[in-house]
């Protein structure tokens, strides 16, 4: 395929620059610049997939505790008929699982500590169809049967309140009971027959779970409050919920896992964009560096570029000469640098703990942090925008040293030659 001579000539001087046959401090400048867009393009992939490898496993530890969606009682109350509501719900497909809740904030201690918690009944056999933690721990779970008053606690909850298996943890239900003496407080004695660790701290140290039948004689209801629902795609959850409201109607109230967790989803959110926009600015300083490289390129084929005049090129064809070298340099850079992100994202698990031997430190200690690897999931919804911005600014970068390339006058250029 025959390209035009502009495309042939631009080329030429990328190479020759790069070489440094003419001048080896524009080889340099040109250098510098295509590896700092490549390491600002690398820098970026590499954090936005060891964010989005954090997101997915914090998410994932989120949802082994809890449902993807839970359908409660506009009232606050029992629902007079949970399968019948699951079974409604149930009739969208992409719901595959249902199971019964009663869900309260109560404290709970044993001796003289006392810790506020949220106390959820269960159903063991329905609640496996719906979370990753009691199908793992269905052994445990099964533990909690109707009238033996047995709970089930996060393990740094339960080293919190001192409480081991056997022990007996005082439950404290909100709302008194009103006595001849005054309105004491409602207490229940039950008895820890298992621990669980999620791997997230916010379950593993304010979660109890009893049996659904126990829970509602304890918080005084007539029965479940809710419903649990398990998707088959997790990303749908906010679809769904939306049009699960529309099916069943102004007595249930309909929410998804992203609106029971919203500050921690908006917070990983704003997060991340605010790191995109800044290692963004690293990407531009490079790209906006092939302006000196460009101009210096100008001023250094002033003859070359009033040699082509004479012979008939036109200002546009000297300006899309160096707007070729410029972009050609860009291109280069956000490749390369595309190129060298990917392979330390999909890497990472096998660099990281390289370098924490050489060096002899723990980038994440296990026990300051409950995830003891840097995971890493790259992602083509932030590469493709990472490769168009940068590629964007690059070819911003070479309008200005290009058209000043056009303007060059061949009999000043020429003068003193």
């Amino acid at each position: 395929m025959n390209l035009p001579y502009e495309w042939h000539i631009g080329w030429r001087y990328t190479r020759a620059g790069r070489a440094g046959r003419r001048n080896g401090f524009i080889s340099f400048i040109s250098g510098v610049s295509m590896l700092g867009i490549a390491l600002g393009v690398a820098a970026l992939i590499i954090v936005l997939s060891v964010m989005n490898g954090f997101q997915k496993e914090v998410r994932d530890r989120m949802l082994s505790v809890i449902a993807h969606i839970e359908v409660f009682d506009a009232a606050g109350g029992a629902l007079p008929d949970w399968r019948a509501t699951a079974a409604a719900a149930q009739r969208d497909t992409r719901v595959i699982g249902a199971a019964p809740y009663v869900a309260a904030q109560a404290l709970v201690g044993r001796g003289d500590e006392l810790r506020g918690a949220v106390v959820r009944g269960i159903e063991p056999a329905e609640e496996a169809k719906v979370t990753d933690l009691a199908r793992t721990q269905a052994a445990t779970m099964a533990l909690l049967k109707p009238g033996e008053w047995n709970i089930v606690v996060g393990a740094e909850l339960a080293r919190l309140i001192g409480a081991h298996i056997g022990d007996k943890i005082t439950l404290v239900a909100p709302g008194g009971q009103v006595t001849p003496a005054g309105v004491v407080p409602r207490l229940k004695q039950l008895t820890l027959v298992g621990t669980f660790e999620a791997g997230h701290y916010e379950y593993d140290s304010a979660l109890a779970l009893i049996h659904v039948d126990d829970a509602a004689r304890l918080f005084r209801v007539e029965g479940p409050t809710g419903v649990q629902l398990r998707l088959a795609d997790v990303h749908a959850a906010r679809t769904v919920a939306a049009a699960l409201t529309q099916s069943l109607g102004p007595d249930v109230i309909v929410r998804d896992w992203t609106r029971t967790n919203r500050n921690w989803f908006d917070a990983v959110q704003i997060e991340k964009r605010l790191m995109f926009i800044i290692l963004t600015l690293i990407v531009a300083v490079a790209a906006f560096n092939l302006v000196s490289t460009l101009v210096m390129t100008v001023t250094d084929k002033r003859a070359d570029i009033a040699i082509l005049r004479t012979l008939g090129a036109s200002p546009r064809s000297i300006m899309g000469i160096f707007m070729v070298q410029g972009a050609t340099s860009g291109i280069i850079g956000t490749f390369g640098g595309c190129a060298l992100g990917l392979l330390v994202a999909f890497n990472i698990d096998v660099i990281v703990p390289a370098l924490e031997r050489a060096l002899g430190v723990a980038f994440l200690p296990g026990s300051i942090y409950v995830i003891s690897r840097m995971p890493s999931e790259p992602m083509a919804a932030d590469i493709v925008p990472v490769l168009v911005i940068s590629l964007l600014l690059s070819f911003v970068a070479t309008i200005y040293p290009s058209w000043r390339a056009s303007r060059v006058n061949p009999a000043e250029a020429l003068r003193y030659e």
